[in-house]
């Protein structure tokens, strides 16, 4: 008996997919287990695997097409099996358009209505006009050949003379020469395409894009957020950084190291580890910290599971690993799913601060960003260190004021004395 395929529910907000890629045609024999799609949900894309065996017999979606969950995508079945009644779609009910109902004409008398006064144009000399044509500038050293008016109307309206052909005594640059001119659309500089017309192309939504458009929408005006921010000395963090890598032979990040030690933070201040419910607040014991990973359609945060439990190499390899996985649409539902709280760093690109928006159902999310050298106060005197600046933004319904501070007050004894990690 043939077997419907429906489009899988892959994620726990997926509401449509994307067939992104067939691995078979119709015709061909599909063998349990075989990898028979690639998916686009709203957070990655993911393979699909066959759960049945026998011939492909139809196809429901194409290529780059969206069905919503548990639309027919294909079916599996016996060769020449009939698959009509399974494929028929359902006839549309009938619907009684509504009587239209005319109302009646009103005919308004028309109101007088003043002619404009007719107001004549100044004449313009043509013996001016000429003037100012034929009053040309003499060509020397190579110099352009331009006459007057020419070169205050290009001036004006910013044109390359050089792109400009001449049509007056000699290839001179004249008034028509100017009003003329149409540029090139595009022009090639040092392998730059510059536009110098006015141009644009759509890109179309991703299934991925549409979603984190309408879950940060609905985070952003759902949640009361307000944001904490604050500024750590670095220098004892690089020094340790330096020494476990020589030490340890293993090389980690800042990033491995603050997520760490955020992920202890939250053990000691589990109000931050929370979620909001209409009739609760959900407090996590564990600690699921999503790390925000960007792709190009977007943003994926996979999460590292257990990660108070875990050390910084551990941490290191995870994060590797989802970065990667990431950028080549092949994390797993599980990999993406259950964080308590999240992280987003983009100090990598130079981001001296900045703020985000909670990864819902995330009560909080911490934004760091780059290690900054500048003058800093020690001991009463002014000297060159490092800083980092993060930014804590909290759901106050979940988490007050008092709540995200002491949380950031233990952060910084993790980050300004890094040996206490390992404690």
């Amino acid at each position: 008996m043939a077997e419907v395929i429906n489009m899988p529910r892959l994620s726990d907000t997926m509401e449509e997919g994307t067939l992104a890629k067939w691995f078979f045609k119709v015709g061909d024999s599909v063998s349990e287990g075989d990898i028979l799609a690639e998916i686009e949900t709203d957070k990655a894309t993911m393979e699909f695997e066959s759960f049945h065996e026998g011939e492909l017999l139809y196809i429901g979606i194409k290529e780059g097409d969206t069905a919503p969950v548990d639309s027919i995508i294909a079916i599996i079945g016996k060769k020449g099996e009939d698959i009509s009644s399974l494929i028929k779609a359902p006839e549309p009910k009938s619907i009684k358009e509504p009587e239209v109902i005319e109302e009646p004409e009103v005919i308004e008398e028309p109101k007088s209505i003043k002619e404009p006064e007719v107001i004549e144009e100044p004449k313009i000399s043509t013996k001016t006009i000429l003037k100012e044509e034929t009053n040309l500038t003499k060509a020397s050293n190579g110099k352009v050949l331009i006459s007057p008016l020419a070169n205050k109307l290009a001036i004006e309206q910013g044109i390359d003379l050089t792109q400009v052909k001449g049509t007056g005594d000699n290839g001179r640059i004249v008034k028509r020469d100017i009003e003329n001119y149409k540029p090139a659309a595009f022009v090639n500089t040092n392998k730059m395409i510059i536009a110098t017309e006015e141009s644009s192309y759509d890109l179309p939504n991703s299934t991925m894009r549409k979603s984190i458009a309408k879950r940060l929408s609905e985070s952003k005006f759902t949640a009361p957020h307000y944001y904490l921010t604050v500024e750590f000395e670095m220098d004892n963090i690089i020094s340790f950084r330096k020494q476990y890598i020589n030490t340890q032979n293993i090389k980690i990040s800042f990033n491995d190291i603050i997520a760490k030690a955020v992920a202890l933070s939250l053990v000691k201040n589990p109000k931050v580890n929370s979620r909001w419910h209409d009739n609760k607040i959900e407090i996590s014991e564990h600690v699921h910290l999503g790390v925000a990973v960007a792709v190009e359609d977007g943003l994926v945060v996979p999460v590292i599971k257990f990660a108070s439990s875990k050390d910084m190499s551990q941490i290191n390899k995870e994060v590797k690993d989802f970065a990667e996985r990431a950028k080549n649409k092949k994390l797993k539902p599980s990999e993406i799913e259950g964080s308590t709280f999240t992280i987003s760093n983009l100090g990598m690109f130079g981001i001296e601060s900045f703020t985000s928006i909670i990864n819902q159902p995330n009560s909080a999310i911490l934004s760091i960003g780059s290690i900054i050298e500048k003058p800093i106060v020690k001991d009463g005197e002014v000297v060159v260190g490092n800083t980092m600046k993060l930014s804590l933004a909290c759901d106050h319904r979940a988490v007050d004021g008092a709540t995200g501070s002491l949380f950031l007050k233990t952060l910084k004894e993790y980050i300004e004395n890094p040996v206490s990690i390992l404690i």
